[in-house]
């Protein structure tokens, strides 16, 4: 019997939700808007040093996004020499892969890598719940091909983005030394999967 309601409660606290978890306070009637002006210009080339490491591999070099039109970004990876890791298209709703390293062409680090880019780049995500937690930082929750995600937003500037599931963290997106609409650095982590990218502004 004891086992029993061990077992519920564990279970009851795994299913509560990430805002009741993190003591987030739902605004009712709260309209509200997501920017994320990071890769937005299509007048900017937005180049970083990368680093991806992907389980025991790594790799390095450099990252670049150009916004095409219309929520189409061309998003490409090479090597210091210029030669390309990797280089796909995302264009509305439709992914295209227009190059990638062998070593590189797993399932699982290509559905990793869309996912994450189409986060970066995905410009006004349609907001679900509105909700603040003392100080000064709104969440804004937004659902993405059944994933949940919630946009941290502080001085009216967006900081951090966070995937969630079962009330818990499942990737972080941190945009750091922000200038005049441009995260100079970005950090990807995801919990339980052995993938990181770390960005740097050139």
């Amino acid at each position: 019997m004891k086992y029993l309601l061990t077992s519920l409660i564990a279970l009851l606290l795994a299913c509560s939700s990430y805002p009741k978890k993190s003591n987030l306070e739902r605004k009712i009637g709260t309209t509200s808007t997501i920017s994320n002006p990071y890769f937005s210009d299509m007048a900017k080339d937005y180049v970083y040093k990368a680093k991806i490491n992907f389980g025991t591999k790594s790799f390095g070099g450099i990252f670049a996004v150009k916004k095409l039109g219309e929520g189409h970004h061309r998003v490409v990876f090479t090597t210091e020499m210029g030669n390309k890791l990797f280089d796909f298209s995302f264009i509305k709703n439709e992914f295209k892969i227009n190059f990638i390293l062998d070593e590189m062409n797993k399932k699982i680090l290509i559905n990793l890598l869309k996912r994450d880019f189409h986060v970066l780049t995905n410009e006004n995500p349609e907001i679900l719940n509105h909700y603040d937690k003392p100080g000064d930082t709104i969440f804004l929750e937004t659902r993405k091909e059944n994933k949940t995600y919630f946009y941290l937003m502080a001085d009216q500037q967006l900081h951090r983005i966070l995937e969630t599931r079962g009330g818990e963290e499942k990737s972080d997106y941190i945009f750091t030394q922000i200038e005049d609409n441009h995260a100079r650095e970005i950090n990807i982590r995801h919990n339980n999967i052995k993938l990181t990218i770390d960005l740097k502004a050139i």
